[in-house]
Formats: structure tokens, C-alpha cells, sequence
């Protein structure tokens, strides 16, 4: 059994280094102190970054990104010592990093008590990423073993996709770490989210940036919530829905989560979605038209 930490994160603004590992450290401290083993922060949730290089950078489109990426060696470190300090697993909040390609990606770093690092970045931008930031696409998806179990990160927009779900299939738990302007944003993204869960009769744990941001157009206005999701089947929820926080209130939300319920539903669910999938294969190779009161 497992507990699961995860963040409705409001974005703030700093004035100096010591005020973010502050805020950070007290964050990761309530979760760990809660007796979470997994903490899940959001998109774009390093954004808060930008601040310490003052407010004509960070309310600048193009600077912001490369201010925040110029400053995450120093937030991974940070992440890492809670994670060792804490003993626990934090997906860090994602955010611009300025990678081996001419344009930023946008990056999620995950962290083990051992003190080990990885990351996933973000496959498929938004329109405002790809039209007005040009975010670009980053490295392949991965897949994290861990003392957890097998997880998978989804970041936001990516969720919505079900190919990047299947080629997770092994995995336990799909991190959804979302950044949605409107109802309409967050409500696709936990859509995506729940559908995942579904499909792969695994957990996914959804994450959301929250309040206001006036000093970047790229995060100005977030909503959301945290989600913890299941298949509705067998040892889960019957709506799917295991823990939500409340709608834009910063927080916590927690769940606990067993591995042994996510084998039992896969192996003798009432329905086997994840067993059934290949079954679609020959049946989707061709559509056959049949013309109904048409001339």
C-alpha cells in the first residue's frame, strides 16, 4: 500500500532563492508529514521561477522561458535533498529547459529517496505552446521502475492521446501533471486522465496548477484541481474517482493505492480493457461505408 500526495499548486512570486526553497521544502514536508510516499506537482509549476530574475524577464514570453531553465539545476538539486530527506518519490513541477534542440522543452523531473534523478518531457504542444511560446516537443516517453512500482508520466495535453497511454501499459500509476487556463482545459486533461485508467486499468494522479499569475501570459489565469483516478471495476471506486480536491483551493489531495488491487483488476476484472486492446486491431483496418437514405 501507498500513499499518494497531489498538488493543486498556486504559482508566487519571489524575491530571493530562500523564499522558493521555503515554499518547496514546506510543501514536501506537509505530504511527507501525511505519510505520502509519492508527490505529484504540476505543469508549468516552475514557472514560479521566472520571478527571481525580476518582473520585466518574467512577464516576457521568451525570457521567462530561458530565466526558469537557467535556474532548474539549482530546483533539482532541491528536489533532490527532500526526496533523500524526506524518503519519499516527487514528481518536481514541469517547466521550460533549454535541451540539446534550438527551443526549450518542457520538462518533468522525477525523483527517489536514493538521491536519483530522471525526467519526461512533454510529446505534443498546445496550440499556445507550438504558435505563441514555440515549446518544443522533447525526448521519448519513459517508463520509471521504482520501489512504487512501474510509472509512467502524461504531461497535461499528452493525456488526451490514448497511443501514449498504451505504449504505458506496463504501468502502475500515469502521472498526469496538467497547467489548464479554463474549466473547459481542466476538464479535457481529467477526461484524458480518467480514460487512461481505463484503458490500462491502472491509477492516474493529476495534478493542477491553481489561481492567478498576472505576471506571465503563459500562466496568468489557472484552474483546477488534484485527481486521483482508477478503473471503475473491481477494488476501485464504481465512478473511477478514488480521492479530488476542491475546485482551484490550493492543497494536498491524498489516496492510498494498492499494487495488489491494480493486478487483481487486470487479471479478473468485470471487464478486461487492457487484456481486450489488440483485439481492435483487425477490426479498425477498414471502414465499411453503408449508405442510409442518401441518393
Amino acid at each position: 500500500m501507498m500513499k499518494i500526495a497531489t498538488a493543486a499548486y498556486p504559482l508566487d512570486w519571489f524575491d530571493s532563492w530562500g523564499q522558493y526553497e521555503d515554499k518547496l521544502s514546506g510543501w514536501v514536508a506537509q505530504a511527507a508529514g501525511q505519510g505520502a510516499d509519492l508527490l505529484v506537482f504540476p505543469e508549468y509549476g516552475a514557472m514560479e521561477l521566472a520571478t527571481l530574475a525580476g518582473r520585466e524577464v518574467a512577464g516576457d514570453l521568451e525570457r521567462s522561458l530561458f530565466a526558469v531553465s537557467e535556474r532548474m539545476e539549482d530546483a533539482n538539486a532541491l528536489h533532490a535533498r527532500l526526496a533523500q530527506a524526506h524518503g519519499v518519490h516527487i514528481l518536481g513541477a514541469s517547466g521550460p529547459v533549454a535541451a540539446e534542440g534550438p527551443r526549450p522543452v518542457n520538462r518533468a523531473h522525477f525523483f527517489a529517496p536514493s538521491g536519483e534523478m530522471g525526467h519526461q518531457d512533454k510529446q505534443i504542444m498546445t496550440r499556445f505552446e507550438r504558435e505563441d511560446w514555440n515549446v518544443a516537443s522533447g525526448g521519448p516517453l519513459k517508463l520509471f521502475e521504482t520501489a512504487l512500482g512501474k510509472i509512467g508520466v502524461l504531461i497535461c495535453y499528452d493525456s488526451e492521446f490514448p497511443l501514449f497511454g498504451r505504449v504505458l501499459r506496463e504501468a502502475d500509476l500515469i502521472l498526469v501533471p496538467s497547467c489548464t487556463e479554463a474549466l473547459s482545459g481542466f476538464s479535457r486533461v481529467r477526461i484524458g486522465a480518467m480514460a487512461r485508467a481505463l484503458e490500462n486499468q491502472c491509477v492516474t494522479v493529476m495534478s493542477s496548477l491553481v489561481g492567478p499569475a498576472d505576471w506571465n501570459e503563459a500562466v496568468e489565469i489557472d484552474t483546477g484541481r488534484g485527481g486521483i483516478f482508477g478503473p471503475p471495476d473491481t477494488g476501485f471506486p464504481a465512478t473511477g474517482v478514488i480521492a479530488e480536491g476542491v475546485m482551484d483551493e490550493p492543497g494536498w489531495t491524498y489516496a492510498e493505492v494498492d499494487l495488489d488491487a491494480i493486478a487483481h483488476v487486470r487479471a479478473d476484472g468485470v471487464v478486461l480493457n487492457r487484456s481486450h486492446w489488440d483485439e481492435q486491431t483487425p477490426r479498425v483496418e477498414s471502414v465499411t461505408i453503408q449508405r442510409l437514405g442518401r441518393k
